[in-house]
């Protein structure tokens, strides 16, 4: 009666969920049986954003190699109505926060943000890359001027490199926001508020306050969201 159990592939079964959490710190990828169940896929992107270096193995990161490939296949998935992507982050590599960011703006699918502990640097183009974003009424999202770590060289060319990134990042944010162009460079620059640096943080109902966030909420709220843009989108709405 147990002949026909084929105990390599039983562990073969066991182990592949086990080394999805692993590799990409989730429960399951678009193509897996559990996901392909329900409506909705849920995105990670919490702690550093990982980009062209590699971080310590001791940092939990979010590899944007990882990430970009998901949200291709959840694309071409037509089981998957729509994309909750939560964030929990503290920013990281400005290239790959945009990359990540310009891929969910350009999805037909619809997509839903949720900031959760906090949504800071490079997150926040992230989070207003979505169709709809809500925040918890405890998250944190830090707005500053953006940074370079290692070896900086001295010379104009270095601060022009600068300067346009900084530009990439802003305009990103107000062309996906509500938020007004001076406002969002006055917390950018603000002096003061930071102990030992430059920018503002905004706390829940102060993002949303600015136009920054669509609405504070939770899980509930932004799935909530997340079905009424794809019933708009069945009805062809533009989301």
């Amino acid at each position: 009666m147990y002949e026909d159990l084929e105990p390599e592939k039983v562990s073969e079964q066991e182990a592949s969920p086990l080394q999805t959490i692993k590799e990409l710190g989730q429960m399951g990828t678009p193509s897996s049986p559990p996901v392909e169940e329900l409506p909705f896929h849920c995105l990670t992107i919490i702690g550093q954003i990982e980009g062209h270096m590699v971080l310590p193995p001791r940092n939990k990161t979010t590899k944007y190699e990882h990430v970009i490939p998901q949200l291709v296949a959840i694309e071409q998935n037509p089981k998957i109505k729509g994309l909750l992507v939560v964030l929990n982050t503290v920013g990281g590599d400005i290239e790959a926060g945009l990359a990540i960011a310009e891929m969910l703006k350009t999805m037909k699918t619809p997509v839903v943000s949720l900031v959760l502990g906090g949504g800071h640097s490079i997150g926040a183009p992230i989070a207003v890359a979505a169709d709809h974003s809500v925040i918890s009424e405890t998250a944190t999202m830090t707005i500053h001027p953006i940074r370079l770590s290692g070896l900086v060289i001295g010379v104009p060319q270095t601060y022009e490199y600068l300067d346009k990134m900084q530009e990439r990042v802003i305009r990103f944010i107000v062309q996906h926001s509500r938020v007004a162009e001076d406002t969002l460079r006055e917390m950018m620059f603000r002096t003061g508020e930071l102990v030992r640096d430059v920018g503002t943080v905004l706390v829940g109902s102060e993002a949303v306050r600015v136009g920054l966030i669509d609405e504070v909420g939770g899980v509930g709220t932004a799935l909530e969201r997340l079905s009424k843009l794809v019933a708009q989108d069945r009805q062809g709405g533009v989301h």
